[in-house]
């Protein structure tokens, strides 16, 4: 009987253990590359661009297409973003507007470009 218990509360450790570590890897985010403008903050996370509210809130997402997007940065007026983008297996750089949409490729040279 002393065995079933000990090897019941071992058991019963064992899964506490496990269940506290998966929950703390769940909120693990790595958000990179931060800009600041007057009014958002726009990061790189996950190989897109997002954007949030320097008050706080939710992040809407400014390049949902295919490709990774990195390196963020705001124009002196704050009305546009460059980033280095990579779409076509070739690094450039792009701009659009700090609010989203289409970006606009900035540099054409066949090695990789990156927005600095």
């Amino acid at each position: 009987m002393k065995t079933l218990t000990k090897l019941l509360s071992t058991a019963f450790v064992l899964l506490n253990v496990t269940l506290a570590a998966h929950a703390q890897t769940a909120l693990i985010t790595l958000f990179q590359n931060p800009t600041i403008n007057k009014t958002d903050i726009v990061f790189s996370y996950a190989g897109d661009l997002w954007s949030v509210s320097r008050r706080g809130g939710d992040a809407k997402r400014l390049t949902p297409g295919v490709g990774v997007e990195t390196d963020p940065i705001f124009s002196p007026d704050g009305a546009w973003l460059a980033f280095t983008g990579e779409y076509d297996g070739n690094t450039d750089v792009y701009v659009m507007s700090a609010s989203g949409g289409v970006p606009k490729v900035l540099t054409y040279h066949p090695g990789a470009d990156q927005a600095i």
